[in-house]
């Protein structure tokens, strides 16, 4: 019997040990270290400051769901991946061994590299966290009384820019439906050297769409930005041209400022002190079958996974990693851990492709590209209001899953395999 352990409980970690369950059975164990009891659905996070969910709305309690799965649920917070001895250090001074481990952490927030950004001490709202959301609802409170300038954004080197564009439109939307849009002007700072980019180099006509939606709301925009730093009610931002040279300093007031920052790997797995794990930002290294070169024991998946940009850019933007990019992932490290425990070499590859819903409040953008990184096979986007109404029921659809311990249902297989979308190439 092997044991094969998931570090992670997010959009990655829990349908990982739920697929590595299915596809293996009762003949090994699966464990899962957490240090949340909860999952969380980070995709509907933007709709809490406005109050159209509530935390607790998003949460699934997962011990009991893991418990029905056969699956090991550990609730404590990993302090070192300790790859050279097959085992996790856990804060309470235990350890958990593994035969094969899956890292899926997702990342640390990297607020620190901007002086004044986050909550956390800093002057800047985020929505990354279920829990920091849950404070955003607070400092909206707060904005409502006294409304003003908003800036919402993106810092230099941020990958995850969808969230940025949701909870500026979201607010936008919310500010309609009060009557006082006209007392507020907004403001999109990002990183990215274009309006939709999204660290992909645009999907589609994800330029045209975004560019469109924000001059219809009457937003301006500062793409080629670069934060210098955020004190109280006022952020400063230097914009580049093309080249990277400095084009222009902007002193941006505000009320009210949500900007989402840089990512690197997590502490216990950035820190470990072995060589060939992780690259310089704390990520893990992986191969085309998501296994670590160096520890061939270790997959990886999710946000911790490392992916060089797609392009160069003036400022340093990332790549994201989507849902379904991080499904497809999910599935391979799933049949290549089985494919090892049968003697028989890794030889899935995830199709790495992206199926996206950018909800903008009461209407949205989606997106597909298969590959996601360029050059692709299909590239497509389009916008309407029945991608807000889909993004509503992908949220219930996904939580259903969890609640269910499903990780691809046959009809949802068979339905994405007639749009062209497959997990695996």
């Amino acid at each position: 019997m092997a044991r094969i352990v998931v570090l992670g409980a997010g959009i990655g970690g829990v349908p990982m040990a739920y697929e590595m369950r299915e596809v293996l059975g009762k003949e090994h164990e699966v464990a899962v270290i957490s240090d949340s009891p909860t999952f969380h659905f980070v995709p509907s996070n933007p709709w809490i400051p406005p109050k159209w969910r509530k935390p607790e709305d998003l949460k699934i309690e997962l011990a009991p769901v893991m418990k029905k799965k056969g699956i090991n649920f550990i609730q404590k917070a990993a302090v070192k991946v300790d790859a050279a001895n097959n085992k996790i250090d856990l804060d309470d001074g235990t350890s958990e061994a593994y035969d094969y481990l899956v890292i899926a952490t997702g990342p640390r927030l990297a607020f620190d590299e901007v002086p004044g950004l986050g909550p956390h001490g800093g002057h800047t709202s985020s929505v990354c966290h279920v829990d920091h959301a849950a404070v955003a609802a607070q400092d909206w409170e707060k904005f409502m009384a006294d409304p003003g300038p908003i800036v919402i954004g993106a810092v230099q080197g941020a990958s995850c820019f969808g969230p940025a564009y949701e909870y500026l439109m979201i607010l936008e939307t919310e500010l309609r439906k009060r009557k006082i849009r006209d007392k507020v002007p907004m403001m999109f700072v990002t990183s990215e050297p274009y309006v939709g980019h999204l660290g992909l180099g645009g999907v589609g006509d994800t330029r045209g769409l975004l560019e469109s939606a924000l001059r219809d709301k009457t937003i301006k925009w500062i793409s080629n930005a670069k934060v210098d730093k955020i004190e109280p009610g006022m952020m400063y931002v230097t914009e580049v041209d093309n080249d990277g040279n400095e084009k222009k300093k902007h002193e941006l007031p505000f009320k009210h400022s949500m900007m989402l920052p840089a990512f690197t790997g997590v502490d216990a797995v950035r820190n470990c002190g072995v060589e060939g794990l992780v690259n310089p930002r704390g990520f893990v290294i992986v191969d085309q079958h998501q296994r670590n070169p160096t520890y061939k024991n270790i997959y990886s998946v999710g946000v911790c996974v490392a992916l060089p940009p797609v392009e160069k850019t003036p400022v340093p933007v990332g790549t994201p990693k989507t849902g379904y990019m991080i499904e497809s992932m999910v599935t391979a490290t799933a049949h290549n851990i089985r494919d090892e425990l049968a003697g028989k070499e890794p030889s899935d590859i995830p199709s790495l492709s992206a199926l996206c819903l950018a909800d903008l409040g009461d209407t949205g953008v989606a997106f597909l590209a298969v590959p996601q990184i360029p050059p692709r096979n299909t590239t497509w986007s389009n916008h309407g209001k029945w991608v807000h109404l889909a993004k509503i029921g992908f949220e219930k659809y996904f939580m259903r899953k969890i609640r269910k311990g499903i990780s691809e249902p046959f009809y949802e297989r068979m339905m994405l395999k007639l749009m062209g979308v497959v997990r695996l190439k």
